[in-house]
């Protein structure tokens, strides 16, 4: 009898490293799948935007951007964007319109784009923005605090981070989250 008590724990301890990988697992999923990835926290909110300078994307008869022209007085709207994104057609008319609101200028970072692509997708679907900056490398979109294309951040005309919305734009967004504040801003 003391031959297969051994054997019984041998069992046991067998199928143990089986079952902490299913628990990690099971964990990894549920945290996948939960929470809204829009409300991701922003440790840049309130804070200067980063130190950059973007270069035109090329063969484009746009300029490029920096964190200079974010500090010009004026509420600007600064969109992560990339032709490969599908995420970022769907929400290009939604930039197209608010691009019509005087009271804001927006900008785009193109990341980790090739440039013919990108001056084809705004060739295509149009161009809401006053410049455009080729993030090729995607570092600056890192100093950004960049999660994943597209996202999209409201600066001050002092050049600090207001609002950040994690995904696509949409009406609901727009109406719920950023034109308020867009109004917040405006008002202070």
């Amino acid at each position: 009898m003391s031959r297969q008590e051994p054997a019984r724990g041998r069992n046991w301890a067998f199928y143990l490293p089986l079952l902490i990988f299913g628990a990690l697992v099971a964990v990894f999923v549920v945290r996948l799948f939960s929470g809204d990835p829009s409300k991701l926290p922003s440790a840049l909110i309130g804070k200067p935007v980063p130190v950059f300078m973007l270069p035109a994307i090329e063969g484009a008869s746009q300029s490029g951007f920096s964190d200079t022209d974010l500090r010009q007085g004026k509420l600007a709207l600064v969109n992560v964007f990339a032709s490969w994104c599908a995420p970022c057609h769907q929400e290009h008319p939604f930039l197209m319109e608010l691009a019509k609101d005087k009271r804001l200028v927006l900008y785009g970072i193109n990341q980790k784009d090739k440039a013919e692509n990108a001056r084809r997708f705004l060739g295509k679907l149009g161009n809401p923005y006053a410049a455009v900056g080729a993030d090729i490398d995607g570092r600056i979109s890192i100093e950004w605090g960049v999660y994943g294309v597209p996202e999209t951040f409201l600066v001050s005309g002092d050049g600090r981070i207001l609002f950040k919305h994690v995904g696509p734009l949409t009406p609901e967004s727009i109406r719920d989250r950023l034109m308020p504040e867009i109004e917040k801003a405006l008002r202070s």
